[in-house]
């Protein structure tokens, strides 16, 4: 069974690439992350680490191992902590993730409800890509994040996810434009917004431009972007004053998510 000093002693070695000075960072002595990294390669019956003159630096499966280690040190760190709040405060720390348009309506609401369990919420606010990336590497317990179209977000195997609610999509279009008229959006009348100037997301791995962008390059149109921001404040203002037009959520108007 690997012991979380063998996982400790190659995260120091990574860090300061060298052993001498690993048993700096733990405070340890050379010849014990010496005796914790032979241990550690003899259990995986592989070399993790290669030395020289210059120092010290992982394998490729050291680097696998570095990369699986970090988590499991990250999982008994928080094992601890929530451990301790637990019997301190009768309560556990989550650390949640949210998009800053959800935050404003929903976060109050989701706070609230944990509380009542006996949870209490480390929130951060954050676009979608940022906020899959801290799921993925254990950084948050949970996220509400969202998906359009067909898209599937890049979450490792393990993460679990399920469906909370349906939020329509709204075009948000100057008062005179002529697109006013339609009711509804289908395809073929987002395509006859192909000429227009469009806001779109500043933070990369948007799905929602990644779908306009799909539904217009399907008809061989590509996306006229007037400016790029990720504050919605921004975007219906640059609408107002007829300059773009944007695919926004429902959630920035009064209608409440349908479950």
């Amino acid at each position: 069974m690997i012991d979380l000093r063998q996982l400790q002693a190659l995260s120091a070695v990574a860090a300061e690439g060298s052993v001498a000075r690993a048993a700096t960072r733990l405070g340890w002595s050379q010849p014990t992350v010496d005796y914790h990294l032979r241990n550690l390669d003899r259990l995986v019956g592989a070399d993790l680490t290669t030395r020289s003159t210059r120092g010290s630096k992982l394998t490729t499966a050291g680097a696998l191992m570095l990369e699986r280690g970090d988590e499991i040190l990250g999982l008994a760190d928080r094992a601890l902590t929530d451990v301790r709040d637990f019997s301190k405060l009768g309560r556990i720390r989550l650390r949640f993730g949210t998009f800053p348009t959800a935050a404003a309506r929903l976060l109050p609401g989701i706070v609230t409800r944990t509380a009542e369990l006996g949870i209490e919420l480390d929130a951060t606010l954050e676009e979608l890509a940022p906020l899959v990336t801290r799921i993925n590497q254990h950084t948050l317990d949970a996220a509400l994040v969202y998906a359009a179209g067909g898209y599937k977000l890049p979450f490792r195997a393990e993460v679990h996810t399920t469906h909370l609610f349906t939020d329509p999509m709204l075009i948000a279009l100057p008062a005179t434009h002529k697109a006013v008229r339609h009711q509804s959006f289908n395809n073929d009348a987002l395509n006859s917004l192909a000429t227009d100037n469009w806001v779109m997301g500043s933070t990369p791995g948007d799905t929602l431009d990644d779908l306009v962008r799909e539904t217009f390059q399907a008809e061989g149109h590509q996306v006229n972007v007037a400016i790029r921001t990720d504050d919605y404040s921004v975007v219906l203002g640059m609408v107002a004053a007829g300059m773009a037009v944007a695919l926004v959520p429902s959630l920035l108007s009064n209608n409440p998510p349908r479950a």
